[in-house]
């Protein structure tokens, strides 16, 4: 019985070995692409979103979600002009607060310190925004939204970015930047840069 068990064990320690060694030819899954240079050429465009903030409160039982999905396009190598759609959800015991706007924008991809990989970004948007809130001194139910930002695109695939965008927005609509006003937002987004037609 000792030397059944023995051998069980040695024949499910080789097979486990073998196994691990195929294991190790698995190529790493992609996690960066050399290609930041060829996606942001005049002619192509920008399609995206970003997630401000998603959350839940369990003192307050407020749940939170902004996504912000946008589009673009390259008027020449390294600037894009394009818009973005704010969208927002606030609920809570009692009710809900639905955020909205729009918000043309231009961004700027600096040659200074690029990398085949990555591309440090500018944006500037300027708009108008808005929110379900009514009667309130604090909230305009459409205000005006200016907005500058810096951010980090990371080519993960040949047109596919993750980027982290720092913005600065002033508006007096209960969007962006939490009670209105003004303030510092941090977003993470997901780009895909497609080429134009005569690519």
């Amino acid at each position: 019985m000792k030397r059944l068990f023995l051998l069980s064990f040695f024949f499910t320690a080789f097979l486990f070995g073998a196994s691990a060694q195929d294991m190790g030819n698995i190529p790493a899954p992609q996690t960066t692409a050399a290609t930041a240079d060829d996606a942001i050429q005049k002619g192509n465009w920008l399609v995206g979103a970003d997630i401000g903030s998603i959350g839940f409160n369990f003192n307050s039982d407020e749940f939170n979600i902004d996504i912000n999905p946008n589009a673009g396009y390259f008027v020449s190598d390294n600037a894009a002009l394009g818009a973005q759609v704010q969208l927002g959800l606030t609920a809570y015991d009692g009710g809900t607060n639905f955020r909205y706007g729009l918000t043309p924008f231009a961004r700027y991809y600096f040659p200074e310190g690029a990398a085949p990989t990555h591309r440090w970004f500018g944006e500037a948007r300027a708009g108008f925004a808005g929110s379900s809130t009514k009667d309130s001194e604090e909230d305009a139910v459409v205000s005006s939204v200016f907005g500058i930002g810096a951010g980090y695109a990371h080519f993960v695939a040949r047109n596919v970015a993750l980027e982290g965008i720092l913005r600065y927005t002033r508006t007096h609509a209960d969007i962006d930047v939490g009670s209105g006003t003004s303030g510092l937002s941090v977003a993470v987004g997901l780009q895909v840069y497609l080429p134009g037609r005569n690519k």
